[in-house]
């Protein structure tokens, strides 16, 4: 690999660890967010009735090499992550908990956090609505000794790397730093079953920090929405949805997709994240399992047609779930009329 690419390539990762790692945390992106909504509200927790159980998996840009200071390509160099959510309703708590954990790995860095939820639902006459709550606790871990500033890249192939010349303070420890922190969040959430859904939500209520890590997380406002239209005597659904983030009100995204199922058991469609992907998106219902996958092409300046250094993002769904039904209890004496005649 020329010495150019290396410089481009480690300085890229490395503003993109830090602008990570200097408001980590964030909430990991996913392409098939509408079927990942406790990720983003904690008041969707218990909203489906059902006990259920979902894990993702997302390997974004798939192809860009990260190099080592010794001039390596590093293995697990892009965004990968890996999510497990489970959902149910408490009726003696008047609606629903919820537990995600997710794993983040950015290059050297990597990141768990797992998420309690509880949401309490009113019922209207034709929906729900849910006040939902979140307490939130991230372990990450930082390799600061594979990190290289700007200045140490040397220009020369068989010594890229000159550690003395690397004066950058941030850079100062070689080894692994890790660290834990806590967080909160809140949400609402309405739904009208079979018609549509809103969900409005506040992440990184506490802004908290980490000196070890030199980061803190970004207050984050998340809203979506989706709505279900049934055509050609219901065999068709056509499922539009939406989802916008923003961060400490500084960066705001949205994504906008739109899906075609065929009763109830196929499904086809297409999102957009603005100035990042264009996603297309597959799945099944089969019994009480969800398959979907999704396949980004990339658009940005990392993309095929720009850049050729990203080849796309791939991510796989699974989703089951199951209703606990009790069994009526068989009465210990009964009344028979025959005795009264």
């Amino acid at each position: 690999m020329k010495i150019g690419l290396i410089k481009k390539v480690s300085v890229f990762v490395l503003i993109t660890a830090f602008s990570c790692v200097g408001y980590a945390q964030q909430q990991a992106q996913f392409s098939q967010y509408m079927f990942n909504r406790l990720s983003y509200n904690p008041a969707y927790a218990g909203s489906v009735g059902s006990i259920c159980f979902s894990g993702l998996y997302r390997n974004q840009w798939l192809g860009l090499e990260l190099t080592s200071p010794g001039g390596d390509i590093a293995p697990g160099a892009t965004p990968q992550n890996i999510l497990f959510s489970f959902d149910m309703p408490v009726n003696f708590l008047h609606g629903g908990i919820g537990l995600s954990v997710l794993t983040n790995k950015l290059g050297f860095y990597s990141a768990i956090n797992i998420g309690l939820d509880y949401a309490y639902r009113f019922f209207t006459p034709r929906g729900s609505l849910a006040i939902g709550v979140e307490a939130n606790l991230s372990s990450g871990n930082l390799d600061y000794a594979n990190l290289v500033g700007y200045s140490a890249l040397t220009g020369d192939v068989t010594n890229p790397v000159d550690r003395d010349q690397d004066p950058d303070p941030v850079l100062s420890s070689r080894k692994t730093e890790s660290d834990m922190i806590f967080d909160a969040a809140v949400g609402v959430y309405y739904t009208e079953p079979g018609h549509l859904y809103l969900g409005l939500s506040a992440k990184n209520l506490l802004g908290a920090e980490s000196a070890v890590l030199n980061y803190k997380n970004a207050r984050s406002i998340y809203g979506f929405a989706g709505y279900d239209y049934e055509f050609y005597d219901k065999s068709y659904h056509l499922l539009p949805s939406l989802l916008i983030k923003t961060a400490d009100f500084s960066t705001m995204q949205l994504d906008v997709s739109c899906l075609l199922l065929y009763q109830n058991t196929f499904w086809l469609g297409a999102s957009y994240r603005i100035q990042d992907a264009v996603s297309i998106l597959a799945g099944v219902n089969w019994k009480n399992f969800r398959i979907g996958m999704a396949y980004d092409i990339t658009t940005s300046k990392l993309g095929t047609y720009k850049s050729a250094r990203s080849k796309g993002t791939l991510e796989l769904y699974l989703k089951y779930c199951f209703k606990i039904i009790p069994k009526k209890a068989i009465p210990s004496s009964y009344i028979n009329s025959i005795y009264f005649m």
